[in-house]
């Protein structure tokens, strides 16, 4: 009989996912729902065949050299992998996986919520009346603005930009997008989208703007103080990407002087704590990375995991495999 695989898994996952690891693998799993420190990572991945971090774990060079020679699978719980070096792997001979497309639907749904709270002042509104502030209706009271009609900028028209337009599209919002490659005429036309290649000048004509590209090097602080300067007094930004793509101290300096109206975060910087500016700024929706916080999302992310396993244990191509950028995998690998 094979040996079942070591499997160390970095944080809670959910409990039937846990209970299928502990039917088919050696699972080692973590009772304390907190991140692992760079010694424990180490000491973790340094004895295992498959190793299962999440995107609170950052797995640098230095803690894939830790790995032990039978490390074959590092199968990520999450859709990005910016936290993993996965060149560094890759060198190693070790693959890399990750969840992809299962957390699309739920993060859009919560990139339109955001959409729609900020403008209506929606949690605003929700703090004053816990504090006993409304003292009933007048016509100028909580004034904030529609989004029929209004123009939607999305940075990055992946999986979740388009899931983002299609929900827009439906509130009556126009949709405009830049990407780092104009996506196929026919999705274009689908989501009734408007490409702008120049960032800035999209910037400039919309009302709303909605991150949605992934974090790399180049989409670092692409969203910065000069960037901010370009909106408009009355538009407003929202995050559910990745919060190093805002320059946060800009942001909440632009929120603060007024130069926007206000925004929507649920990524951030230097998470799990914001720039301490945005805490005490009413036209900011700080929530707690809650993009793909559902039973259903979370629960596909490890199904998916346990796939990729499953490949990896019968010698079948693992079906979410990451390469570092530039890579080819040949038929033969």
């Amino acid at each position: 009989m094979q040996k079942r695989p070591i499997v160390h898994v970095t944080r809670r996952l959910p409990d039937t996912i846990e209970a299928r690891m502990r039917d088919l693998f050696e699972a080692r799993l973590r009772k304390d729902d907190t991140p692992m420190t760079e010694a424990e990572l180490k000491s973790a991945i340094s004895n295992c065949d498959v190793f299962v971090p999440t995107v609170t774990d950052n797995i640098t060079k230095e803690v894939i050299e830790a790995a032990s020679s039978k490390l074959r699978l590092i199968a990520n719980f999450g859709a990005g992998t910016n936290h993993i070096d996965v060149a560094a792997a890759y060198e190693k001979g070790i693959t890399v996986t990750n969840t992809p497309g299962v957390l699309t639907e739920d993060t859009a749904d919560l990139t339109m919520a955001l959409i729609l709270a900020v403008p209506r002042r929606l949690v605003e509104g929700d703090r004053r009346m816990r504090a006993g502030e409304f003292k009933g209706w007048t016509p100028t009271h909580m004034l904030g603005h529609r989004v029929r009609g209004k123009a939607l900028g999305i940075i990055g028209m992946g999986r979740i930009g388009q899931a983002v337009a299609r929900r827009a599209h439906a509130f009556g919002l126009s949709v405009h997008y830049h990407n780092r490659h104009r996506v196929p005429k026919g999705i274009e036309d689908s989501l009734c989208a408007k490409y702008w290649e120049d960032l800035d000048s999209m910037l400039t004509a919309v009302d709303i703007v909605s991150v949605n590209c992934p974090s790399t090097p180049a989409t670092h602080h692409l969203i910065n103080a000069s960037r901010l300067d370009l909106m408009r007094p009355d538009s407003y930004i929202v995050n559910t990407s990745r919060g190093e793509i805002i320059d946060e101290a800009a942001l909440a300096n632009a929120l603060a002087k007024g130069k926007i109206a206000g925004a929507g975060l649920d990524v951030y910087e230097n998470e799990p704590q914001p720039d301490p500016s945005l805490m005490d700024l009413p036209n900011a929706i700080l929530a707690p990375h809650i993009g793909s916080a559902t039973f259903e999302s979370r629960q596909e992310m490890g199904e998916k995991v346990l796939i990729n396993i499953r490949a990896m244990m019968d010698h079948h191509a693992c079906p979410d495999r990451v390469l570092p950028p530039g890579t080819r995998l040949s038929l033969a690998s």
